[in-house]
């Protein structure tokens, strides 16, 4: 394992070119362990790439099966595989493409209770689930085990990419401190079928920088981007003191409903326009660039990465409604308002901007 064999040296010879890889490089990508946590939209793009790239050891848990709703975006799996177990058709066909490489294959959920025994045996983790719930269970594990985590989320035509608890930097519970409300996943939101290639290459690229120890991470930092309308913006992150985990609970602490319901908090256009009417406060959390424009009398542009340090422009006592192209970057607003600095009175149109004007 110290040294590249003759087929190996050809096999990377175009990687082992790049002045950050050379032979060093490679060898640590071929010491190197990798558990993928989900094999669907984004673990699919991770697995393949880890395993073009050399990772030695990649650990893919994964209980579900195949499902004919999967193909559009899931790339390793073709029609003659519905009905199988993803984790071990991916195993199979990464091992067709890399033969050097060890894979194992979970075909279990993980959970609470097997979290840390998995994660323990791998240097890094990267997460391609979809839900609150299983996010939560690999920060923790990840914390109590003292691994960093390459974290992945997609929705309709956004994405957003970050490394967490890496070099004692930010956790997924400093961005979100407590579990959130109900969210739709792909099934329900819908996803644009590219989408998770695109974020599943980033988080494969982060994790192939973390194991090389070069360039910049996205440690402290969390990209946002959006397919439909080509904007990207990073939020700055700090390690909180809600990063600090004692112990992980039981399966029932971490069981989050995800559903694709209507938050509370968030507003359909027609009721959107009527707030309008009476006079709401606006707040849009887009880059002052972006179009189109909301023409209202009260309206605040606060660019989400300036959240944090513009806050105290906004009242605690009124009622906000928080806009952004199509409607997750405000929902990042609304979860940092009201999470981290108490406001009570925030709500989100649904949407986006975009699709009121255009309606």
């Amino acid at each position: 394992m110290n040294m590249l064999s003759q087929e190996e040296k050809y096999r990377y010879s175009r990687q082992l070119n790049l002045p950050n890889v050379g032979e060093a490089g490679q060898i640590k990508l071929k010491q190197s362990s990798v558990l993928v946590v989900g094999a669907g939209g984004l673990g699919c793009p991770v697995l393949l790439y880890l395993a073009g790239a050399g990772v030695g050891q990649i650990g893919i848990i994964d209980h579900d099966k195949v499902d004919i709703s999967n193909l559009h975006r899931q790339i390793l799996y073709q029609t003659d595989d519905v009905g199988k177990f993803k984790a071990e058709v991916a195993s199979e066909k990464i091992q067709r493409l890399n033969p050097t490489i060890q894979t194992t294959v979970y075909t279990e959920k993980l959970d609470a209770l097997n979290a840390r025994k998995i994660i323990a045996n791998y240097d890094l983790i990267i997460d391609g689930t979809d839900n609150f719930s299983a996010r939560y269970i690999v920060n923790d594990a990840c914390v109590l085990e003292n691994k960093p985590w390459v974290y992945g989320a997609i929705f309709r035509f956004e994405g957003q990419v970050s490394v967490f608890n890496y070099q004692n930097g930010p956790t997924y519970r400093c961005l979100f401190p407590e579990k959130p409300g109900n969210e739709p996943n792909c099934a329900e939101a819908g996803v644009l079928s590219v989408l998770p290639g695109m974020a599943g290459i980033y988080m494969a690229t982060e994790a192939i920088k973390l194991i090389l120890n070069t360039g910049e991470l996205l440690n402290g930092k969390i990209i946002f981007f959006n397919t439909l309308h080509n904007s990207t913006y990073t939020l700055q992150l700090t390690r909180s003191a809600h990063a600090e985990i004692q112990k992980m609970g039981s399966n029932e602490d971490y069981n989050i409903t995800e559903k694709c319901e209507l938050n509370t908090l968030d507003l359909d256009n027609q009721t959107f326009s009527k707030m309008l009417d009476q006079g709401i406060l606006v707040l849009d959390v887009r880059e002052e660039w972006e179009e189109p424009k909301l023409a209202h009398e009260k309206i605040v542009h606060i660019p989400l990465a300036t959240l944090h340090v513009r806050k105290n422009e906004l009242p605690l006592d009124e009622d906000i409604v928080v806009i952004c192209q199509s409607g997750g970057r405000s929902k990042t607003a609304i979860e940092i308002l009201s999470k981290e600095y108490g406001f009570t009175r925030l709500k989100n149109l649904k949407n986006g901007i975009r699709a009121y004007i255009e309606n």
